[in-house]
């Protein structure tokens, strides 16, 4: 299951939590599991049943009043009995001016205690999308990530068969690389699947021949994306003679990947078929489906009207002609 630590979600820059470091500094260790936070009123007042100190807990202007009303030696108390339930974090809201004997408390208990000078409802806001995207089911697969016309396709296929080449063209007809061999995919609610490259990996493509290639270096910033949803999965695959091969398009397949099923069209690679260009074809295709329009669909559907009207003035004319 994943985790994130304290220490993790300080450093985090790009979801704007604007966190600093109080006091606690031992606890930075501490883990996150789950997207949900909390906010200890109950277990201030003394009822800690409900506490889940697996879960960040908030610190907001009600906790903080609340505390102003005990007497000093009292709220060290609860303060201190809090820090025992080893919490993971303790987060203040709205840059508030924090007691000292809340900072020694928690320095004394090794439980971070963080502010940001956000109010409380936007940071819970900010924090649970930052924690949801983070602590969702991830994996790895093994393929080519590209960005063609907003549609992201996943190339996969056995080793060899032409994935990386056929991105490569791609990226020289103008369209962004996301990753190449190693993909990490992340599950996003409420049914969306992203793809991004390794951190070692990011930007470098391999083609035999030529060895590792900086794609970034090489065709510039526009050529290459950090992340992007995944949209279709292509499968390229070695052509056989006498095996039969989709001719229509009219049912569709689909792709697993943590449980959000992809269409999935398979493409025979043999000599002498342009397969970027069709893979650039099946993007756009895709493109269509979603704005509602499908070609496969309606070619059929046009096809059988025909029919049907060709049947029935067939039957009318065998009709008319026993009547004579």
């Amino acid at each position: 299951m994943p985790k994130l630590t304290i220490q993790e979600i300080l450093d985090e820059k790009e979801a704007g939590l604007d966190l600093e470091l109080l006091s606690g500094a031992g606890g930075l260790s501490n883990t996150i599991s789950v997207p949900r936070i909390q906010k200890p009123g109950l277990a201030l007042a003394g009822y800690t049943d409900s506490l889940h100190p697996d879960r960040v807990q908030i610190i907001g202007s009600t906790e903080l009043s609340f505390l102003n009303t005990l007497s000093e030696q009292k709220a060290i108390e609860t303060i201190r009995e809090l820090c025992q339930q080893n919490l993971s974090c303790l987060i203040v809201t709205k840059n508030q001016e924090i007691p000292e004997y809340l900072i020694e408390q928690t320095e004394a208990g090794n439980t971070p205690l963080l502010r940001t000078k956000h109010l409380s409802s936007n940071f819970i806001a900010l924090l649970t999308r930052f924690l949801e995207e983070r602590l969702l089911p991830t994996s790895t697969l093994h393929g080519v990530l590209v960005d063609i016309l907003g549609i992201g396709v996943l190339l996969q296929g056995k080793s060899g068969v032409g994935k990386s080449e056929c991105a490569l063209d791609l990226i020289l007809r103008g369209y962004r690389l996301v990753a190449d061999d190693i993909i990490k995919v992340r599950f996003k609610l409420p049914a969306v699947v992203f793809g991004e490259g390794m951190d070692l990996l990011h930007y470098h493509m391999e083609i035999r021949g030529l060895g590792i290639l900086n794609i970034k270096h090489l065709f510039g910033v526009a050529a290459i994306r950090e992340r992007k949803k995944i949209d279709l999965v292509v499968e390229l695959v070695k052509w056989e003679d006498g095996k039969e091969y989709d001719r229509l398009g009219v049912d569709e397949k689909t792709y697993d990947i943590h449980g959000v099923n992809l269409p999935f069209v398979r493409i025979p690679v043999a000599p002498g078929r342009n397969i970027s260009t069709i893979v650039e074809v099946a993007a756009r295709n895709q493109l269509l489906k979603e704005m509602g329009y499908h070609s496969a669909r309606e070619f059929q559907e046009l096809l059988e009207k025909r029919m049907a009207t060709a049947a029935h003035l067939h039957s009318h004319t065998i009709i008319g002609d026993n009547l004579e």
